[in-house]
């Protein structure tokens, strides 16, 4: 039901493209996943998404589960059809939210399952108003400053967490066997064993335990999936620690029978030293998901490094505030992660598209100074209008990045984009 063929290596790195068969047709990797968190990506309809060339469509376990309910989504015949997508989809597994809309937020009281107290740490960096922005339906930065300071403390105890819903305050219990349950109703193609994400700020003892937790949680969401028809990836944490990163990949990969990496990265070197120490760990037919990287520069080092699979909420984010891709010919630079700000009043009067060259609907359609105009009266449509070529640009970056592999020519196309 389930299978990842590899049709091309790169020979001068571990780069690779592949086709990923699923139930709801099949993947073209290197590929990346548009984030719906609530079903939904921002400003996008599925329309729009086919029109860009998405093949798949990432949502989020913790948001669905608050509302509409996940129930609610399953008597509607399951996340695909309930947004009005007729391809695969994937779910994550809440680990991540649970972490950053609680734990990370709040001092967090860790027992373990006779509710004794093992040891506390503080207010993470890992999140400010604007990372929680990231996480949240779309909301202002004061709303998140808001949300952040209304959270209730968070525990962590064994066998899962307690924590607060964002929105009303109400108690909420998740473990691996909540997480499966809630994906199996979702009904993703694609899903994710809860893990335990650890805090940037955590020392090695912290984040051993940590990795130790993500084990157990793994090995109790397999035991929990009933359905035959979703894949389970695994999840590799272990922070900037080499050896804990390496001793879950090995684990991740012994499990589950696709992998994936997530966790916190203190910087870009780190995030690509934690892929060069955990890539040699993967099986070759085994798909392979960076969880929650979507930047140009990454996607290239990713590739380069082995990954199969990458998703962000930084497109929409971005083309939602005015931020938006460029290419190396016209100027994008990865020092300003190829972007750039359209509220700059010397777009007033251009007339060029927003990347020339570029054949998304927004670019054929509009110049600068229209964009720049739709910004600064703050209008609807100027959100649309940036996520729309913000997604386009990435989603087919990508599958030209595929298109290079293919054609042996990967390594010149990294040159130029990124050198």
């Amino acid at each position: 039901m389930f299978q990842l063929s590899i049709q091309q290596k790169d020979k001068k790195s571990k780069a690779r493209a592949g086709k990923l068969m699923t139930p709801h047709g099949e993947i073209l990797t290197p590929n990346f996943n548009p984030v719906g968190t609530q079903a939904t990506v921002k400003t996008l309809s599925s329309l729009d998404l086919k029109e860009i060339g998405a093949q798949i469509v990432l949502s989020n376990t913790y948001h669905l589960n608050l509302r509409p309910g996940a129930q609610v989504i399953k008597e509607m015949g399951g996340l695909a059809r309930f947004q009005g997508w007729d391809g695969p989809t994937m779910t994550d597994s809440g680990g991540f939210q649970v972490f950053s809309l609680g734990v990370a937020q709040k001092k967090v009281e860790l027992q373990d399952n006779h509710g004794r107290k093992m040891s506390k740490f503080v207010k993470s960096v890992f999140l400010s108003p604007s990372d929680t922005q990231m996480l949240l339906p779309s909301i202002t930065k004061t709303r998140a400053e808001k949300i952040i300071t209304k959270l209730k403390q968070a525990t962590v105890k064994e066998d899962g967490v307690w924590f607060y819903s964002h929105i009303n305050g109400d108690k909420h219990w998740f473990d691996a066997e909540v997480s499966i349950a809630l994906q199996e109703k979702l009904g993703a193609d694609l899903i994710v064993a809860f893990d335990d994400h650890e805090s940037p700020l955590w020392d090695y003892e912290m984040t051993k335990l940590s990795v130790e937790r993500t084990n157990r949680w793994g090995i109790a969401s397999l035991k929990a999936q009933k359905r035959k028809d979703q894949l389970m990836y695994g999840v590799v944490h272990g922070g900037m620690f080499e050896n804990l990163r390496k001793a879950s990949a090995q684990f991740t990969d012994t499990h589950f029978p696709a992998v994936s990496i997530g966790g916190s990265y203190t910087s870009k070197d780190v995030l690509y030293h934690v892929l060069d120490w955990c890539v040699p760990y993967f099986q070759e037919d085994k798909p392979r998901h960076l969880l929650g990287i979507g930047e140009v520069q990454d996607l290239f080092e990713g590739v380069s490094r082995g990954m199969d699979f990458f998703d962000c909420v930084a497109p929409t984010r971005r083309g939602r505030h005015g931020n938006l891709y460029i290419s190396p010919q016209n100027g994008g630079r990865k020092e300003r992660n190829f972007t750039m700000n359209i509220f700059n009043a010397k777009y007033q009067l251009d007339t060029d598209p927003i990347d020339p060259g570029c054949v998304c609907m927004t670019c054929q359609t509009y110049t600068r100074s229209y964009l720049h105009h739709l910004f600064v009266a703050d209008e609807l449509l100027a959100q649309r209008l940036g996520s729309y070529h913000n997604v386009y640009f990435i989603v087919n970056l990508v599958k030209r990045i595929r298109e290079s592999i293919l054609e042996g020519s990967f390594q010149k196309m990294k040159e130029e984009w990124v050198g």
